[in-house]
């Protein structure tokens, strides 16, 4: 672990006594109140331990390696390594931070389908050894600039292909030239990877099928030579433990089928939104209003709307921290702060916005909301996987205030994990915000 001991960079707020999230997010927003009402990310550090057990007893067999890219804030990624957790990077920054959080080279693996030279000379200069390979031009780069390295072939899937509109890794029938290219040129082959998305509608057929051409590849690899060990599954995984239960029924008869134990085959997952999409949350401000004809058919609810619609502006959009929204990932509606929405009260169609007035700018397209006001503060929640600014852990983002909190019972189980932040926390408890 590093140490910050002349110099803490992080403060966590520890609950007790009662005191729940949405109690520290309470306080942090009267403070904002008071202030220029800034949005800002709330981070639950205890989310990362807590869903870290929740692998660990439903998929034990599974090693769990965090794509940087899902969110690289740095206490995030110190939290995880202390777990024991293997790192995906995509690129020398993303190394150089989990290499500066203690990680091992032998548990980071460099991935990306066109690497940039710098990235895998900074690899080799590094001694990882590990990396992600899916074509020939890719494999004659590593061969020249790596020859250490120990490849991954990136397997194609069809449910892969069905989410992204493209066609990412090597094709089973491509499988065969790329190993011969990789024995000719003297690179090592160790494994197969391949992504299952958690939009895949039928995962038993796709890991039926993803995992029966790993075998093949590892089969053809025997043929050539290759000691090939290492199966990495990718991700798939949403957050939700019962989606982890689904998932494990499904692969482990097939890992057994396929990989058994006494082939020696060390089996990695790579579970990014499991791990920190409950962790974060964003509380925003909303900014502005503007009513509108409501053109939703059969979507109103409740009393007295007279087919109003509303907009809402926030001071959070598609250009900060609500960036995936620009690639295509829906945003989840928000609560609304300190309010329970009742039978009798009337909810309005609405639609979300962010500052810019860009027509670009709409962060929720729908949602029923009652009627806001502004200075309202909405928060939403399982915003963990949006993270990708170095400064606070969400994409694109201005450096919003983070936040950081955990339940001392949380805290205890960390350090029982072996997790030792003291060195670079500030720590204090939360009685101000009791009821």
């Amino acid at each position: 672990m590093k140490g910050l001991s002349d110099d803490p960079s992080y403060i966590i707020e520890l609950m007790e006594g009662g005191v729940t999230l949405e109690d520290v997010i309470d306080g942090h927003i009267y403070e904002q109140a008071l202030a220029e009402k800034n949005a800002f990310v709330m981070a639950d550090l205890g989310a990362l331990m807590r869903q870290h057990v929740c692998w660990q007893s439903t998929v034990p067999y599974l090693q769990p390696y965090f794509p940087v890219k899902c969110n690289n804030n740095p206490l995030v990624i110190e939290v995880l390594a202390s777990l024991g957790l293997g790192f995906v990077c995509a690129n020398k920054g993303e190394v150089n931070l989990v290499l500066e959080n203690g990680v091992q080279p032998e548990n980071i693996i460099l991935s990306g389908v066109c690497k940039q030279l710098a990235h895998i000379k900074h690899a080799a200069k590094n001694n990882i050894q590990l990396l992600v390979c899916e074509n020939e031009a890719e494999l004659v780069k590593i061969s020249r600039f790596h020859p250490g390295a120990k490849l991954l072939v990136q397997l194609t899937t069809d449910a892969h292909a069905a989410e992204t509109s493209m066609v990412f890794g090597s094709s089973l029938k491509s499988c065969r030239h790329l190993l011969e290219a990789a024995k000719e040129l003297g690179v090592h082959v160790a494994g197969v990877t391949f992504h299952i998305p958690t939009s895949c509608q039928d995962a038993q057929e796709a890991y039926t099928h993803a995992l029966s051409d790993a075998r093949c590849v590892f089969d053809m690899g025997a043929e050539l030579g290759f000691s090939m060990d290492i199966l990495d599954i990718g991700g798939g995984f949403s957050g939700s433990e019962f989606q982890l239960k689904q998932v494990e029924s499904i692969i482990r008869p097939l890992l057994d089928a396929y990989f058994p134990p006494l082939t020696g085959t060390q089996v990695l997952a790579e579970p990014g939104s499991f791990y920190v999409s409950s962790a974060l949350n964003l509380a925003v401000n909303v900014i502005g209003k503007k009513l509108a004809t409501c053109l939703w058919d059969g979507l109103v609810q409740g009393k007295n709307n007279d087919n109003t619609e509303f907009l809402y502006y926030m001071n959070e959009g598609v250009y900060g921290s609500f960036s995936p929204k620009l690639l295509g990932n829906s945003i989840a509606a928000p609560t609304v702060h300190k309010h329970s929405l009742c039978a009798e009260e009337a909810a309005y169609p609405s639609s979300l916005w962010g500052p810019s007035l860009d027509p670009l700018d709409q962060v929720v397209e729908r949602c029923l909301l009652p009627e806001l006001f502004v200075g309202d503060w909405l928060i939403f929640s399982n915003m963990g996987v949006f993270g990708l600014d170095d400064s606070t852990g969400l994409s694109g983002s201005s450096q919003l205030p983070v936040y950081y909190t955990m339940s001392i019972s949380d805290w205890d189980d960390l350090q029982e994990a072996g997790v030792s932040l003291d060195s670079a926390m500030k720590m204090f408890t939360m009685g101000q915000y009791s009821a």
